[in-house]
């Protein structure tokens, strides 16, 4: 636990500070954040479920993931037709192996969010696979203007198609019906919550402040904002004391 804490912080740190990076260190920048972020996950996940189960857990978004991008880059489903550059290192199949991470380091924490939405397995499925794609709103505008990857036949929302979106929310589904069978009613971590509620207010200012992009900071800010504001709502809210059906006692006859 406080190993994640402690990755969290430095995480958060190193987002502090990327804005004022040299445009010719970023791309390393950008590989090493993504690297604290998927550490912080990680080490949250092996903390709250265990080494066997995270490592399934985490398996099965990276490789689900992954196995989405090698189609994608190869046949232009389910996201449509895009291509990576080199500045997320080295490729498989056309596809940076960074790319798995992606998927990865941000599962737990719309899972999380989702299951303080719905103790269902079927809603929270769907509701984390909407969170995840909540946040690529914020995530695919910024990579694609900073040259990661690009759609040769552009799109409405800056740049980016909506099949794009359609394929994130299909993938998501798939990777967290997986999580569904196998974590069942795991509990959300308030780590993880925290990891998407940082992700959310960021990429807000970010995009205001730094980035000089209102819609993305209006759109993806609204969609994320859509799962991570009542899901802190409900796990900010009081605890009521129950009387454990103690009722009490008439005085006078029959009492």
């Amino acid at each position: 636990m406080r190993a994640a804490r402690a990755l969290l912080g430095a995480l958060v740190g190193a987002q502090l500070v990327y804005p004022r990076v040299p445009a010719a260190r970023q791309p390393a920048a950008t590989r090493g954040i993504v690297g604290l972020m998927l550490a912080a996950s990680v080490a949250d996940l092996v903390a709250r479920r265990g080494g066997r189960r995270a490592a399934a857990l985490a398996g099965s978004a990276a490789g689900i993931g992954f196995a989405s991008e090698l189609c994608g880059v190869a046949t232009g489903r389910p996201f449509g037709p895009y291509d990576y550059s080199g500045k997320l290192g080295p490729k498989v199949a056309g596809v940076p192996v960074l790319a798995a991470a992606a998927w990865t380091m941000m599962a737990f924490p719309s899972w999380s969010i989702a299951g303080l939405l719905t103790r269902r397995r079927a809603a929270r499925a769907a509701l984390a696979a909407g969170a995840l794609t909540a946040w690529d709103l914020c995530l695919d505008p910024r990579m694609v203007r900073e040259g990661y990857w690009t759609w040769p036949g552009g799109g409405r929302y800056e740049d980016v198609p909506a099949s794009n979106f359609l394929g994130w929310f299909a993938v998501g589904g798939t990777i967290f019906a997986v999580w569904a069978v196998v974590d069942g009613d795991g509990a959300p971590s308030d780590e993880a919550v925290a990891l998407y509620a940082w992700t959310w207010i960021g990429e807000v200012v970010a995009n205001l402040a730094f980035w000089g992009r209102p819609k993305v900071a209006l759109v993806g800010g609204a969609a994320m904002g859509a799962f991570a504001a009542p899901a802190l709502s409900r796990r900010l809210r009081p605890v009521r004391p129950q009387k454990h059906g103690i009722v009490p006692r008439k005085c006078g006859l029959g009492a």
